[in-house]
């Protein structure tokens, strides 16, 4: 395969595949070796900040998430294998490396570098886009020893974990008194899903046991003790677990780790269409449109919307099944990002951004921070341009461990995905209208079972042999 060979989508808009073509091709600059600095395509994925090469344990989590569907062109798994070797005897792996030094950078609001725990759910996607389960077991013993230094370090005796709310990214969200922050306790539950979910592929039943346990006893006590049935949201506690007042996007985590029930996901989802919550015009916003502290200008994380927890919405609103939502935020988050890139004031220099306005176009601000938000910040804003096109707006889920490939859509429309590399199968999909009505169009190089489900309407799983195919919507 040629470089840049990457795979092709189709969509009724010009605008939205332009964007996804564009980010492949922007994609070659942050690619750094760290021995010579030089742009290098098997380096790592790095953001160049006013000279220096820092690697940053979130970032390059979030960003293997678009990665894996580049057609190998670049590793999904080189940064988070950097994280991997850094690992200490004690198990920590830390937030933020220097990448010409190879030494952690420690700060003063979070002493013991400690970052967002979630390899596990990265692995588990790696897994789905590749099938190698070996290294699946050969980053296992690196996963266990990472938890047992978190439970060591920051478990605390009610069984919740305590860390500076920094840790997440969110540096001046209003969440002072902060002593046990949901989204970090929820991306711990997650993570412990996920690392039995593992041990499920390994067939080690230990593991699986072990991790499911844990994951239960955190869903009990995040539920029991960060949900409030008044505001019909989760909140970090302080030091004597009372909760917090204010509602940040943080409360949002325990939906991608599936930890409240269908009523409270109910009401939980119900902010994400309440402007005057978190249903702004540009969905949606770090901090609550009905909270003080909250500023239209976004002003960090006091109101920007942030590619990265808008992933973690969608995926969210996934596992209960709210695809039709999930999709309509996943459009209208990317119109804002296309926005940003041609504003309609032609006096401004339109690009990519790392964080964008909740109520109107364009990038959002911080006051004393100069590099807010970071232009053309690849890390984030390829969860929107390729991820959640891919998986949300044209509605592709993938694994290759299952041979499956499931098409959710709430309607048919001319779009698809063309020459998307699974292992050593390339496969096409697409669906367009003919005089005989909707059809699908399939061309693989090996079996697979394809289910296409139109929300509401249809939905049906066939085997798709070797070679084209074709298929008429009405007839199935």
């Amino acid at each position: 395969m040629n470089k840049h060979d990457f795979p092709k989508i189709h969509f009724y808009d010009q605008d939205f595949v332009d964007i996804y073509t564009k980010t492949w091709n922007w994609l070659g600059d942050y690619w750094i070796d760290p021995k010579t600095g030089e742009k290098s395509d098997d380096g790592l994925f790095v953001y160049p900040s006013h000279g220096n090469l820092i690697l940053d344990q979130t970032e390059s989590i979030f960003s293997s998430f678009f990665l894996v569907y580049s057609n190998k062109n670049f590793p999904a798994n080189q940064n988070i294998d950097y994280f991997y070797s850094k690992q200490e005897d004690s198990g920590a792996i830390r937030w933020k490396y220097d990448v010409k030094t190879g030494k952690p950078i420690f700060e003063k609001k979070n002493p013991e570098g400690i970052g967002l725990p979630l390899f596990a759910w990265a692995e588990f996607n790696l897994y789905h886009k590749s099938a190698n389960k070996r290294r699946v077991k050969e980053v296992m013993p690196i996963l266990q020893k990472y938890m047992e230094w978190i439970d060591k370090t920051f478990k605390k005796p009610n069984g919740l974990y305590a860390v500076p709310f920094e840790a997440s990214t969110m540096f001046n969200s209003p969440r002072k008194g902060s002593y046990y922050p949901v989204d970090f306790n929820s991306c711990v539950a997650i993570n412990a899903a996920h690392m039995s979910a593992l041990g499920d592929i390994l067939n080690d039943k230990d593991i699986s046991f072990q991790y499911k346990k844990m994951y239960f006893s955190l869903k009990t006590r995040i539920n029991s003790l960060m949900w409030d049935n008044e505001t019909g949201f989760y909140h970090d506690l302080d030091k004597t677990e009372h909760r917090l007042p204010q509602k940040t996007i943080a409360g949002f985590w325990p939906l991608l780790a599936e930890l409240p029930n269908a009523d409270k996901a109910e009401i939980l989802v119900g902010h994400l269409k309440n402007p005057k919550t978190f249903g702004t015009d540009h969905p949606f916003p770090s901090l609550s449109a009905d909270s003080p502290d909250f500023k239209e200008s976004g002003e960090g994380y006091k109101g920007s919307v942030f590619p990265t927890f808008n992933f973690m919405i969608i995926k969210g609103l996934e596992k209960y099944q709210y695809y039709g939502l999930a999709r309509e935020c996943a459009i209208r988050h990317l119109y804002f990002i296309l926005e940003g890139l041609s504003p309609l004031d032609a006096k401004q220099q339109g690009d990519l951004y790392e964080a964008y306005l909740p109520c109107k176009e364009g990038p959002a601000c911080c006051r004393g921070e100069s590099d807010f938000p970071r232009k053309r910040f690849l890390h984030f804003i390829g969860l929107s341009t390729i991820t959640l096109m891919i998986e949300n707006v044209i509605g592709l889920s993938i694994s290759l461990p299952r041979k499956t490939v499931d098409w959710i859509i709430p309607n048919l429309e001319i779009m698809g995905i063309e020459k998307l590399s699974l292992k050593r199968n390339l496969i096409t999909i697409l669906s367009n209208k003919s005089n005989r009505g909707w059809g699908i169009q399939m061309e693989s190089e090996k079996l697979y079972y394809f289910t296409i489900n139109i929300i509401d309407q249809k939905k049906k799983t066939l085997p798709i042999p070797s070679g084209k195919c074709s298929m008429l919507i009405d007839k199935l």
